[in-house]
């Protein structure tokens, strides 16, 4: 038996451990197999059939978000149009305005310069009426006064003689006379 352990020792060490024994490259390689075509029958095409169906809906979903982004910069777009419109329309209505004030002013001002030369003509007018008044009674008062001064200097009365009067007149408008030559 000795003989027997040396032997199976000796076959032993002429044994490489890194190499395994054939039955177990036999049953590895079936096994291999068989997982092989299980992978490549079963899983393999539910992956590629999930990894399409994910491709999709990632290009699916781009094409929306392409869309989305080509939608809001044609929004920014009009709305960049209508703040352009609308900064056109409040610069023109304030032109407008401006011009429309200019006007008002200038209409309120030739209306107070005409209202105030009216006024003036009117102002004018009557004191040239006033004047005239007071002339033609000044000329009354300072006739009698004269007539009755005369008259009490001769000692008779001399206002109703019409000589009188008509030296009177001529009187006053000698003086009228030597006043405007005087201005």
């Amino acid at each position: 038996m000795l003989n027997a352990l040396v032997t199976v020792a000796a076959e032993e060490e002429a044994h490489n451990p890194l190499i395994p024994a054939t039955y177990d490259i036999i049953w590895s390689a079936v096994c291999f197999v068989i997982i092989a075509i299980v992978v490549i029958a079963v899983a393999i095409p539910r992956l590629n059939k999930v990894l399409d169906a994910r491709s999709a809906a990632i290009e699916g979903n781009i094409e929306k978000a392409d869309e989305a982004q080509r939608q809001a910069e044609a929004a920014l777009a009009e709305y960049t149009q209508q703040l352009a419109d609308a900064r056109r329309e409040a610069g023109e209505i304030r032109e407008g305005a401006r011009v429309d004030g200019k006007k008002i002013v200038d209409e309120a001002r030739a209306n107070a310069q005409a209202e105030a030369e009216r006024i003036t003509v009117s102002a004018q007018t009557q004191i040239e009426a006033e004047r005239q008044a007071a002339m033609i009674s000044l000329r009354q008062d300072v006739g009698s006064i004269a007539l009755d001064l005369a008259g009490n200097v001769i000692g008779e009365t001399m206002s109703e003689d019409a000589k009188a009067q008509a030296v009177v007149d001529r009187f006053l408008a000698d003086l009228e006379a030597s006043e405007k030559a005087a201005q």
